[in-house]
């Protein structure tokens, strides 16, 4: 299969509120979230972190919601299917893990790291051989409208990783809204007063 321009320059050729355009435009801002985590320290590196956290935890549990059903659907969309929510999978289990490390230790430096390496394949993935499959069989108009629906499976979300839902659409629909209020509870409890 042909292979996907930089996510910025392809993402600007496709209408505002496009599925494959908000995807894109998230994949360049997990990369710069990657960048800004790896050169912050201190506060603002558990800061930078977390913002990664939530939008990876939003943006993957959106995909396998709203995107992985549609590439089933697709022909020769069921492996691919298969292979991307299989990454998605073992990236929430790294990113569960990173979560309970210190910050300024070299485990969480060199986790951080090999977690990158993978989102970003696996991002390089979805952009080669899912988000074409989505263009061909998808209208522009029926794109938009699965845009409105990511953005909402992603502002329903959970923030943090779970494990056990990872990889799953089912999973998703069933323990991501439980998982989202426990989340969202628990992130307002960590705020400083």
């Amino acid at each position: 299969m042909a292979t996907s321009p930089k996510p910025g320059l392809e993402a600007a050729q496709l209408p505002e509120g496009d599925v494959i355009r908000i995807l894109l435009d998230q994949h360049a801002q997990i990369e710069e979230l990657f960048g800004q985590t790896h050169r912050a320290t201190g506060k603002r590196k558990q800061d930078r972190f977390d913002e990664l956290r939530r939008l990876l935890a939003a943006h993957e549990a959106a995909e396998e919601m709203i995107l992985r059903p549609l590439t089933r659907a697709a022909p020769g969309g069921r492996g691919v299917a298969n292979a991307r929510n299989h990454e998605e999978h073992m990236a929430t289990h790294l990113l569960a893990e990173l979560e309970k490390m210190e910050l300024p230790s070299q485990d969480f430096a060199d986790g951080l790291a090999e977690f990158e390496a993978k989102v970003m394949r696996h991002a390089r993935h979805e952009e080669a051989e899912e988000f074409p499959l989505i263009l061909q069989s998808r209208s522009e108009q029926q794109r938009v409208w699965l845009g409105r629906g990511l953005h909402t499976a992603a502002t329903l979300a959970p923030t943090h990783p779970h494990p056990a839902a990872a990889g799953s659409t089912a999973a998703q629909y069933v323990l991501g809204p439980f998982a989202s209020l426990l989340d969202h509870a628990r992130d307002v409890m960590k705020r400083p007063a």
